[in-house]
Parts: structure tokens; sequence; C-alpha cells
């Protein structure tokens, strides 16, 4: 089986079972972490970290089969260094608490590296800056220049981690030495955020054809379907421990998504698509 054929395989998976990816398995997912979290599930299965990195991976899939096709050596070798950057980053992170304050992780989140950093934390951490960059690009058409879309992306990043984070902290997954003002979470932890973030755009804006992204964009419905799975799973989650601006910006992310006509339940399981073949 060659990479085309993959591809389109994975294009047909993806854009057969789009409600279940991007609204049943968070849904679920929400359901698992706050029992997990209450105590009211077994340990063997609360916050397993096989079942978490299966689910996450699942949730992934329209991101993941909405880029194949833009994946070529440069992007390749991008997304390497971006790989390599994130595990530096937060290495450094963990032992100094110069970018992020002084935090550690609180559960099993599988093997880690150097005992400090899950090894599969570019699957949490990529997300956040490719649906990013891929929503800016899908909203800015072309219209902003690089510094704009850079803050742009930016602004993005850190609203996304003011949603996940409070919820992470919540559910038990991480915590920082000093809990900070905004829901145990300190503002330095979002410095950190955008310091990092204009790296990791400038790799990202590097690594991938502008304007093959921007066909991509227009022809896959599906690619922002992990915007739609974040905004679910952590909206709800915080809406359950009561972190309401959290819960407020997940709903002005999927708001997003409507106006970009992304978002429709009733018509998640239709729309243009466009096989590798056409990127």
């Amino acid at each position: 089986m060659n990479r085309q054929e993959i591809e389109r395989r994975l294009d047909a998976l993806v854009r057969d079972n789009r409600v279940t990816i991007a609204i049943t398995f968070p849904l679920v997912g929400v359901a698992l972490l706050i029992a997990a979290a209450e105590g009211a599930i077994p340990q063997r299965i609360a916050f397993n970290p096989l079942l978490l990195l299966g689910a996450v991976l699942v949730m992934r899939l329209p991101l993941i089969g909405g880029l194949a096709p833009l994946v070529d050596r440069r992007a390749l070798v991008g997304l390497a260094v971006l790989a390599g950057f994130t595990y530096g980053v937060e290495l450094f992170g963990v032992h100094t608490g110069v970018l992020y304050g002084e935090f550690e992780y609180l559960i099993d989140l599988g093997p880690m590296l150097l005992g400090d950093v899950p090894l599969a934390l570019p699957v949490f951490y990529f997300p956040i800056l490719l649906n990013s960059y891929l929503l800016v690009a899908l909203l800015a058409d072309g219209r902003l220049d690089w510094w704009a879309r850079l803050l742009a992306v930016l602004c993005v990043v850190v609203g996304m981690d003011l949603v996940l984070d409070p919820g992470a902290v919540a559910l038990g997954f991480w915590g920082w030495e000093t809990p900070g003002a905004y829901y145990g979470v300190p503002a330095q932890n979002y410095v950190g955020w955008v310091a990092s973030g204009i790296v990791a755009v400038a790799v990202l804006t590097v690594s991938l054809d502008r304007d093959k992204l921007g066909r991509r964009l227009e022809r896959c419905e599906y690619v922002l379907d992990d915007l739609i799975s974040f905004g679910v799973l952590w909206g709800l989650v915080n809406l359950y421990f009561g972190n309401y601006v959290p819960v407020a910006l997940a709903v002005a992310l999927l708001l997003v998504l409507v106006r970009a006509d992304r978002f429709d339940v009733a018509g998640l399981t239709g729309g243009q698509v466009s096989g590798p073949a056409d990127d």
C-alpha cells in the first residue's frame, strides 16, 4: 500500500466518522475524566495512560488526516525540529521553572523522558500550535502580513491554554508549586507560552507551504475538527468544576468554528471533500 492510498483511507475514515470523533469521543472522555477525578471508577481505569493516549490519538485523527498530504520533506524536518524544541522547552521548564513557573505532572501520562517529561508530549503540545495556526490561516485567508499572523496565532494559542490548563489542574493532571490567580494557573505560564509560541510559529511558517495549506483548508471540511473536540471536552470539564471563564472561551471558540462553517452538528457528516491528489 503506497502513501497516497493510506492517505485516501485515512481521509475516508475521518470523513465517515466525524460525529463519533469530534463529538462522541470527547463526550465520553468528559464522563470518564470526571468520574476518575471523583474516584467513581476503578483505579486501573482512572487516568490510565494507555486509554488517555488512545482517546487523544483518535481525536487527533482529523488533524493528522487533514495535514498528511502536506507533509513533504521540508514539513517533516520542520515537525522533527518542533518535536525536539517541544521536549527541550518542557525539560527546561520543569527543571528551572523559568518559562512556565515551577510545575509538575501529577498523574501517569506514560513513559517519561529523563523521568520528567512525557514521551507522548508532542501528541498534546502539537495540536494547540497546529490548530491555532490553521484557524488563523483559514480566517485570515492571506489578508494578514507575517507579524499580524504571528500575533493572531499567539492569541489563539494563549486562548486555548486559558481553556486547557484550568481544566487540567482541576482534574489533577498537573499543578504549580505556587498556584496562580487564574484557577490555580500562574500568569508566568502564559508568558512562557508566548515565548515558546514565537519560535514554534516561525518553524511552522517555514515548514508548511502556504499555498498548499490554503487549498487544503478550503477543500478539507474536517481539518479543524480537533478544535471541536477540544472545545467540547475542555468546555464541559471546566463547566463541571465551575471554571466559567474557560467555559466562555470554549464556547467562543466553537462559535468561531460555526461562523467559519466548520462546526455544524447536522452537517458534520456531509460537505465537500478533497482527496490527497487534489492537494
